[in-house]
């Protein structure tokens, strides 16, 4: 990590709370002048904000699983490219509201046995992880209530329902239990500030291990 920045995803199903924490750890690393770049997916860049529009609008059968994962990888290959290495090389810290990990929970795990094609994908077209992945974790039916209250125009997954939601928090913990080293997980259920604390908490150990 040494003249390099450091890479921090949030993860977590839809109404975890987690693009609010986000939001949160990257204006408190600003305060203290930090060099940092905020950003998500699908999205980030210009042309992956493009595909951003075609994969979370409209019907939810509108693409197969399949097309899902082509698309969502080559969004995040033009966001590597254009916003998450060129920050890393410069010495900033890129928090990412979601990154692989989605991927490999939403097409890989809960809509069809599709975890092989997403982990050759990844390997062919982005080769990295992130060096610290938070994920917030919460009960499925708070998150899916949450996220339909928001009333926005990004509800095709939402629309999935209950169950769906259910597949996708038990994903997210069988990833967190493989990879130990990477994963904090973290209880979203909690007021804002004390799920707050627990991130910034998790960051600054991160940050002392690479300083």
């Amino acid at each position: 990590m040494s003249g390099r920045g450091l890479f921090i995803t949030f993860e977590g199903i839809d109404g975890s709370g987690k693009s609010t924490q986000a939001r949160r750890l990257a204006e408190s690393l600003r305060a203290e002048g930090r060099d940092v770049v905020l950003t998500r997916e699908p999205g980030g860049s210009p042309g992956a904000e493009e595909i951003r529009a075609l994969v979370l609008e409209g019907d939810p059968d509108r693409w197969s699983p399949e097309t899902e994962i082509l698309l969502f990888t080559a969004a995040r290959r033009d966001h590597l490219e254009r916003v998450i290495e060129p920050a890393l090389a410069r010495g900033a810290l890129v928090i990412s509201d979601r990154f692989a990990d989605s991927t490999r929970v939403y097409q890989g795990a809960t809509r069809g046995d599709l975890r092989g094609v997403v982990d050759q994908l990844h390997a062919l077209m982005i080769g990295r992880e992130p060096d610290l992945t938070l994920l917030i974790d919460i009960d499925p039916a708070t998150g899916l209530g949450r996220a339909l209250a928001r009333r926005g125009h990004e509800e095709r997954f939402e629309e999935f329902g209950a169950g769906m939601q259910a597949r996708m928090r038990g994903a997210f913990l069988d990833l967190a239990r493989a990879d130990p080293g990477r994963f904090r997980v973290i209880d979203g259920g909690r007021d804002v500030d004390a799920v707050a604390a627990d991130v910034a908490a998790a960051v600054r150990a991160a940050l002392a291990e690479t300083a």
